[in-house]
């Protein structure tokens, strides 16, 4: 496998990993309808990145109907579960939140355009039925990996409100340092490492 190769594979699965993330962060919003169109709008952006990545021509109208044709019934079941409970209370279906199911969907279709573009699709060929099962297959490993990055979150959570209730409170490079290993690691995004450290210099 060329470098080129091997970089834009990185490239790709950075860009899923990023958006699924992000899509756990939707995934917070108490208001479920909002919750819906803030995941399906990362994703959206997801695959504008992929085809950008992949030189692949984007195509936003059947972008949102390949979503739509991969997720939508899973997201609409999903935001009409939501709506059954009441805002802030963390809205957990079975033992999983609804931020682990966004990032589980749209790490499941990233991973299907990465795919399908690494093997020389495009939108043209993109036939969601043929994918369906794939979706599916990685929305399970999809529920797992944000699983595990919702636990890695509420430790640092915890680690920071530990930290804030000792006798010796931080420093503004301490806190600084702290955050810039959070972005370093992926726990929280470049947006969210830059509002962070504007409230610790600006005290």
């Amino acid at each position: 496998m060329s470098k080129k190769v091997t970089d834009r594979k990185d490239s790709a699965n950075s860009i899923v990993k990023n958006h699924m993330i992000w899509s756990m962060g939707a995934g917070f919003i108490p208001v479920p309808i909002a919750d819906f169109f803030a995941v399906s709008a990362i994703q959206l952006d997801m695959i504008r990145q992929l085809c950008k990545l992949y030189d692949i021509d984007f195509k936003e109208t059947e972008g949102k109907a390949m979503i739509t044709a991969l997720t939508g019934t899973g997201l609409a079941r999903l935001g009409a579960r939501a709506i059954k409970f009441i805002p802030g209370v963390g809205s957990v279906l079975g033992g999983v939140t609804l931020a682990v199911l966004s990032g589980a969907s749209t790490y499941a279709l990233g991973e299907v355009f990465k795919t399908h573009f690494e093997t020389g699709g495009t939108f043209l060929d993109f036939d969601p039925e043929r994918l369906k099962k794939y979706y599916n297959e990685k929305f399970e490993k999809g529920k797992e990996m944000a699983k595990d990055i919702k636990k890695d979150q509420d430790e640092v959570k915890d680690l920071i409100i530990e930290k804030k209730s000792s006798t010796k409170p931080m420093d503004d490079v301490d806190k600084l340092k702290q955050i810039a290993k959070l972005k370093e690691e992926g726990i929280i995004t470049a947006e969210e490492f830059e509002k962070m450290k504007k409230r610790i210099i600006e005290g």
